[in-house]
């Protein structure tokens, strides 16, 4: 080998020795960044995808593919206990920034559902009915004050006392304050260390007292007084508003211009085309009255559905939203414009106004889900 190496110039050697080592550098970064789930910078999110609120109407939730994909689950679970759909997209910040929709338990429920013991939820779908559960019961302790229940849910039940003593509202300082005095209660078992080195100084190394502004950086909204995220604009598409009749009319134009393409008209080639599928439409015909309902490139049925106030069906008002159970549940959706009638992109017809009344195709399919956005 000795040999080998004499006969080889020195410049090839050196040069090989950098190859190597940089190679042994980028695998030491895959390494580093398949167990930390990758880098996250403030200002790039990476692969994101925005969703909207419903119910009495959310803000926007900005959560990665893999939070995203539990979307189901967590509507499903508020249904189950009662909580107010609207608050899907804030629970999905919340999983962003306790796992980023990784693990067994991307709500970090354990804690909560096994009295203080740490990984004993295996299961997603588990930690999911588990932490809308506790996050609806933080709610109501919290009396709605949304701040206060979020980072109740990262410190526990004992904040909300804490705060019930001293003014009865969330602030960051009180978190702080609270982070500080339990600290010193714990800090002699040395479980416990600062997850954020700004709150070494304060010795605020009980939980993450900043937790409130790390969940809402993933969510876009306001937040009412009564602790209820809400929509960033006002006013409504239904109950026979302008706006509402208004999408209608932006929709009517495009009668007889557009074919249906399943997943089309999610870039502009394909809006400019005619291209379309059912919610892609919905959303155009809303983007032209200035109501955002998603993204280009991300809506769906399944996105619409959350959106919104959800109607009783005898009160639907042109503009109103209804959706139907074809080749999945809720598979199509079309805009209601009066007389037992709806404005959606068909696959035989493209862009046109379709039946409602019982004994017609669509008709059958209408699942009594109306929302008014």
């Amino acid at each position: 080998m000795h040999v080998v190496l004499h006969l080889i110039p020195k410049k090839y050697l050196i040069g090989g020795a950098l190859i190597l080592l940089g190679l042994s550098g980028l695998l030491l970064m895959g390494t580093f960044v398949a167990i930390t789930g990758g880098f996250e910078s403030e200002n790039e999110q990476g692969e994101v995808t925005e969703i909207e609120g419903g119910g009495i109407g959310a803000g926007t939730a900005n959560v990665s593919p893999e939070v995203m994909r539990y979307q189901p689950l967590l509507e499903k679970y508020a249904q189950k206990h009662g909580l107010d759909a609207s608050y899907v997209p804030i629970m999905m910040a919340l999983m962003m920034q306790e796992s980023g929709g990784r693990g067994s338990d991307p709500m970090q429920s354990s804690e909560s559902y096994c009295d203080g013991t740490v990984g004993c939820i295996k299961s997603p779908e588990l930690s999911i009915d588990k932490g809308v559960l506790h996050f609806k019961s933080v709610l109501e302790k919290a009396n709605y004050d949304l701040k206060l229940c979020l980072q109740s849910y990262n410190f526990g039940g004992g904040f909300i006392n804490y705060v019930m003593k001293n003014g009865g509202k969330y602030t960051p300082e009180l978190a702080i304050s609270f982070s500080q005095m339990q600290y010193q209660r714990v800090k002699h078992t040395g479980n416990y260390h600062c997850v954020r080195p700004e709150m070494i100084p304060y010795g605020a190394c009980y939980g993450d007292a900043l937790y409130v502004s790390a969940v809402l950086k993933y969510y876009t909204g306001t937040i009412a007084a009564n602790g209820k995220p809400t929509t960033p604009s006002g006013g409504g598409s239904g109950s026979g508003s302008k706006s509402g009749v208004k999408v209608i009319e932006a929709g009517e134009t495009l009668i007889g211009k557009t074919r249906y393409v399943f997943g089309g008209g999610r870039s502009q080639s394909d809006i400019n085309a005619g291209r379309f599928d059912c919610s892609s439409f919905v959303r155009w015909a809303f983007e032209q009255v200035g109501v955002n309902v998603g993204p280009l490139s991300g809506v769906t049925t399944d996105t619409l559905k959350i959106q919104g106030q959800a109607i009783n069906p005898n009160d639907m008002k042109p503009g109103d939203v209804v959706f139907f159970d074809t080749y999945k549940k809720d598979g199509h959706v079309g805009i209601y414009v009066g007389d037992n009638k709806f404005l959606g992109c068909q696959g035989k017809t493209g862009v046109a106004i379709a039946s409602m009344e019982k004994g017609t195709y669509f008709g059958d399919k209408f699942n009594g889900r109306v929302k008014r956005f």
